[in-house]
């Protein structure tokens, strides 16, 4: 099992390149207090994961009855209803996603509910040419939970309720194109299920992750188990600059790639933005992450709130047509903070925060390497 490793691998790559007195830190986990640790871990787990899962899971249920509705009964109204439906699922998926590790990346189901970046639109082509063919076949779960990532996603589902063609969702009654769109969401939402089932499973993963040591199938220690949340935290915020912002803009204006930017069509770019910045909020507050820090390093934890705090308050502030917004000053401006911000909120957590509890790392993220 193990599943975190690979996760946080490169969290221990680059211990050489801290100063002696960290690297010291490091090799005794002098800096860890060790009686914070099953506390932690245990919140982590019963008030940030499984329940982040579960709101999903719920999430994606309504979603589904949403786009069933549309199809039964096509009208504006429930065309809008499914896309309200579609937008809270963005907002209780993005929560989680900053979780890529455990269950989640079994069976390729991260990839099942999320296919993005698509950098070549090789996956909006499959979609395209689905939606054209209109076989029959395609409109049952079943047959969607056999097809390329690309056609059972959060995106597939977006262009269904966005793309182009999609105003003959609130007009055709049982038509190709929605009921494809709810077999989609019905695979999103038993995907969603079978993870949150796993993780309430009260001898499975969470056992696993509350209890390190032998009996534990991912963690030989709590340095193992600190060392995977120290991930989620330093990966999370590092993707939030890598994959959200800096895939369709790095500062450049001229070069910017407004239709790269991730649920763009659906005007919910920022508000899964900021579900990612709320799920790193709750790990780091609600699973009490800086009582792992010792006492005459408290002072990183302050600067962690106020990177989060400045982060929240200016991503739902952005204007949601991407387009628009990178064409304004003001507003450029905001994604610009946003940069800069992300980048030393990844590296508070992985070279302050970490090198203070005896992890820490190092360049490989602030660098971007």
């Amino acid at each position: 099992m193990r599943h975190w490793k690979p996760f946080a691998a490169s969290l221990l790559l680059s211990l050489a390149a801290l100063p002696a007195s960290a690297q010291d830190a490091t090799a005794n986990g002098a800096g860890l207090n060790e009686a914070a640790v099953p506390a932690v871990l245990q919140k982590a787990v019963d008030d940030v994961i499984r329940p982040g899962y579960r709101s999903m899971h719920d999430s994606a249920s309504k979603l589904t009855s949403a786009m069933k509705a549309l199809c039964a009964d096509p009208s504006a109204a429930s065309l809008a209803n499914a896309q309200s439906a579609f937008g809270d699922t963005i907002k209780s998926w993005s929560r989680i996603e900053i979780v890529q590790t455990g269950p989640i990346i079994e069976k390729n189901r991260f990839e099942h509910i999320l296919f993005y970046p698509d950098r070549k639109g090789v996956g909006l082509k499959q979609v395209q040419a689905l939606i054209a063919k209109a076989d029959e076949h395609d409109t049952t779960v079943e047959a969607v939970a056999g097809k390329s990532v690309a056609l059972m996603s959060l995106t597939a589902l977006e262009y269904v309720l966005y793309g182009n063609g999609s105003s003959v969702l609130s007009t055709e009654k049982q038509g190709f194109r929605c009921r494809y769109g709810a077999a989609v969401a019905g695979n999103i939402e038993n995907t969603a299920k079978d993870i949150a089932d796993e993780w309430d499973d009260p001898n499975g993963v969470q056992k696993s992750w509350k209890f390190p040591g032998k009996t534990s199938n991912d963690f030989m220690d709590n340095k193992e188990a600190v060392t995977a949340l120290l991930g989620i935290l330093v990966h999370g915020a590092a993707n939030i600059r890598d994959q959200r912002l800096e895939t369709f803009y790095k500062g450049d204006p001229a070069a910017a790639r407004p239709k790269m930017a991730i649920y763009w069509r659906s005007g919910d770019t920022w508000a899964s933005l900021s579900g990612n910045l709320e799920g790193l909020k709750m790990l780091w507050e609600k699973a009490g992450m800086a009582d792992l820090l010792p006492a005459d390093k408290r002072n990183i934890a302050d600067k962690i709130d106020g990177l989060l705090k400045e982060l929240t308050l200016t991503a739902p502030t952005v204007n949601p047509d991407i387009e628009a917004a990178l064409g304004n000053d003001a507003e450029r401006a905001k994604i610009d903070k946003l940069l800069n911000v992300s980048r030393d909120l990844t590296t508070a957590f992985s070279d302050d925060y970490g090198g203070a509890i005896g992890l820490s790392a190092g360049f490989s993220f602030a660098d971007g390497d």
